[in-house]
């Protein structure tokens, strides 16, 4: 019976091992199989079309007539000696800042107001994120009107005798000599920041709100019954806990500013001296209306460098995390 007994074992153990391993086989290959077609279009699509443009902005093609002979870095340099360019990475550089240091400030105060459980809660919630659901066109149309110095809320500013120019505004602040251009804020960005902060707090409302709700309230209590104050429960415990959220905010907020393109064209286009110019309207000027396409792939790696700063970085620490 033993050997009956072995020989029986031997025979159900086999049969269910090896289903076992088909099973996970064909479903590995099911997996990929799936998967495939969005590979290749990636791959196609973006990574492709990447090393397409960097192929073309070392090339002579700077006219209608295709051109791929080597130029080396010349086109880089032709970019960084020019006052528009030069221009551009002014108003980027600011707005960014501008924009996620606002972004950042209106978000947190309002997500702790509606942490508060004040009543009608859900009712700003909604207002809040309202305008997340337009798109930047429909933004910088409505903000140019509203922002437009002979009509909007300037019709009412004027009874004050306020008359701002707002996006029409050339004045750098403090402006000093830098290249080409003058180095400072540019007054007319200013007005950029405001559409651009009422259409994305919204996402950092939900991303702080999340957040707070996430905390317990053992930690909150914990705090109190130490001796904090309000103010100081949100600036030592509060706030530390929430800057992962932070940094989320501030990279996809840098992804969105560095690369901003249909709210600038639709609000303000490149502005009066190239005060509200950014790299996104000029490679679309140099490369489809000027037939550039040397230069316009190469502001269009600069733009694709500038995000990568921000974004390969945040990622490898996620995947450093996760893996740990």
């Amino acid at each position: 019976m033993k050997v009956n007994g072995e020989v029986n074992t031997k025979i159900t153990a086999i049969p269910v091992g090896k289903v076992t391993k088909r099973k996970m086989s064909t479903d590995r290959i099911l997996s990929l199989l799936f998967l495939l077609p969005s590979i290749i279009l990636i791959a196609i699509f973006v990574y492709g079309f990447i090393a397409w443009s960097g192929y073309v902005s070392l090339s002579n093609w700077n006219s209608i007539v295709k051109d791929l002979s080597f130029a080396g870095f010349k086109n880089y340099a032709y970019l960084f000696d020019q006052f528009r360019f030069q221009a551009d990475l002014r108003n980027t550089l600011f707005f960014t800042v501008l924009f996620i240091g606002v972004v950042i400030i209106i978000g947190q105060l309002l997500a702790i107001l509606i942490d508060q459980q004040i009543k009608g809660e859900s009712f700003f919630r909604n207002v809040f994120f309202f305008p997340m659901s337009l798109s930047f066109i429909v933004t910088g149309v409505v903000w140019q009107w509203l922002l437009n110095p002979t009509t909007g809320v300037n019709i009412f500013l004027q009874k004050f005798g306020i008359k701002p120019m707002w996006y029409v505004d050339t004045t750098v602040i403090p402006a000093w000599k830098w290249g080409h251009i003058e180095f400072g804020v540019p007054v007319a960005i200013i007005a950029l920041v405001i559409a651009a902060t009422w259409q994305m707090t919204g996402f950092a409302v939900a991303m702080y709100l999340a957040g707070l709700r996430a905390i317990p309230d053992e930690v909150r209590e914990a705090a109190r019954v130490d001796g904090a104050t309000e103010f100081q429960l949100y600036r030592k415990v509060i706030f530390p806990l929430l800057a992962p959220i932070t940094v989320s905010v501030i990279i996809i907020m840098a992804h969105i500013s560095l690369k901003i393109f249909d709210l600038v064209y639709a609000m303000t286009g490149s502005g009066a001296n190239f005060v509200t110019d950014v790299p996104g309207i000029f490679m679309f000027e140099t490369t489809f209306r000027g037939n550039y396409y040397a230069n316009g792939s190469a502001i269009s790696i600069i733009m694709l460098l500038s995000v990568a700063i921000f974004i390969v970085p945040y990622l490898i620490k996620n995947r450093r995390g996760e893996m740990s």
